[in-house]
């Protein structure tokens, strides 16, 4: 009992106390409404590609990236190559890999892809994150098509420039996921 009041009278006094409890707002966060294209479609939806194509690149970057690592000894140029059959097993297993912690979420009535690799800046202090469903098969089927549209030797020679660089070959560019013009294609709709 005494440890019961004793935490009441805690709480309550925490209530009164200014920049206490009792000043916040209180959370809330809702989840992404989701609509037909977003739920049943087997394809990306046009307004995540460019998320989604940042995704595809980060996690190639990042695969590719570990594996020099493990490299014990750097070519003559001081820079760690892997062999042809060590980057094309690697990318492969970069787009067959798992996606769970990938997903969408809303953020003041905008619908975004969220995961490793796509921090914007600043972000929200409560937010709901769909994952599962069909956001796994669908960042899969989008690596593996800039696998085929790039091939692994042009792939593993813009991640040898660094991120920007692999990003830019996959994403940047006219009619790219990420170029100004599909933006403003989708602006129109």
């Amino acid at each position: 009992m005494r440890l019961s009041l004793s935490l009441l009278l805690l709480l309550f006094g925490a209530w009164a106390i200014p920049g206490g409890l009792g000043d916040r707002a209180p959370l809330t966060a809702t989840a992404p409404q989701l609509d037909d294209e977003e739920k049943y479609s087997t394809h990306m939806p046009s307004h995540l590609r460019c998320d989604a194509c940042r995704a595809v690149a980060y996690q190639m970057w990042q695969n590719l990236a570990k594996a020099e690592t493990k490299l014990h000894s750097p070519n003559p140029g001081g820079q760690r190559e892997l062999s042809e059959s060590v980057y094309l097993d690697v990318l492969d297993r970069s787009c067959s890999r798992n996606w769970q912690d990938y997903g969408v979420r809303e953020v003041d009535h905008v619908k975004h892809l969220t995961g490793p690799g796509l921090s914007k800046g600043q972000e929200p202090s409560i937010s709901v994150m769909v994952t599962g469903g069909p956001w796994p098969t669908r960042l899969s089927r989008t690596c593996f098509h800039y696998l085929g549209e790039f091939g692994e030797d042009q792939i593993y020679e813009a991640h040898q420039q660094g991120r920007g660089a692999l990003e830019a070959l996959l994403c940047g560019g006219p009619h790219r996921a990420c170029s100004e013009e599909v933006s403003n294609t989708r602006e129109e709709l």
